[in-house]
């Protein structure tokens, strides 16, 4: 018998969505929008997937996905969040995870990072205005710095405009899970 999944995606400038789309498109599985999300509508599967992205240092709109599944005993959970940081940058997600889920958490709820960018042209206005003064303040401290690294330049620069790291390749892992 083939598990029902069911993936929540919350998408704001696109990338959650996109990933969201690739998966469905790899494994059978129904797809709905996180501001659709009622209680009722989590019954019936097997596993619950939650898409989003990290917001601000925190996982959007994970506490709402927390207490809805909660009440939920025999659908196992599985969170997956993009983010602009490149994969690569595994300290940085280590402490992204640390922040957010719980040891416990962390040992029981499959979670998956997905590089995926920026795209200022979808960004509401308070997120542009905060990623301007984040780069503003990492301009400054790399200009402050006795010696620049390229990563320190690096950085500064990559949140000064839109770009998109996403790769279909990164859900291989999620993919892989969810077939098990």
């Amino acid at each position: 018998m083939e598990k029902k999944i069911l993936v929540i995606y919350k998408s704001t400038t696109g990338f959650t969505q996109k990933y969201a789309q690739l998966l469905s498109e790899k494994i059978p599985c129904t797809l709905l929008e996180y501001k659709a999300v009622t209680s009722q509508k989590l019954t019936g599967y097997d596993v619950i997937v939650f898409g989003t992205r990290a917001h601000a240092g925190r996982i959007d709109g994970f506490p709402k996905i927390k207490r809805l599944l909660a009440h939920l005993t025999r659908t196992q959970a599985v969170l997956f969040v993009t983010g602009a940081c490149p994969n690569s940058a595994q300290e940085v997600i280590t402490d992204f995870w640390n922040q957010n889920l719980t040891p416990q958490e962390q040992q029981t709820l499959p979670h998956f990072y997905l590089q995926s960018g920026l795209c200022y042209e979808k960004m509401p206005l308070p997120d542009k205005l905060m990623m301007r003064m984040a780069a503003a303040v990492m301009r400054r401290q790399a200009e402050q710095k006795p010696e620049k690294t390229p990563q320190d330049q690096q950085m500064a620069q990559a949140i000064t405009a839109s770009y998109d790291i996403s790769s279909p390749q990164l859900l291989l892992p999620l993919i892989d899970y969810l077939q098990k």
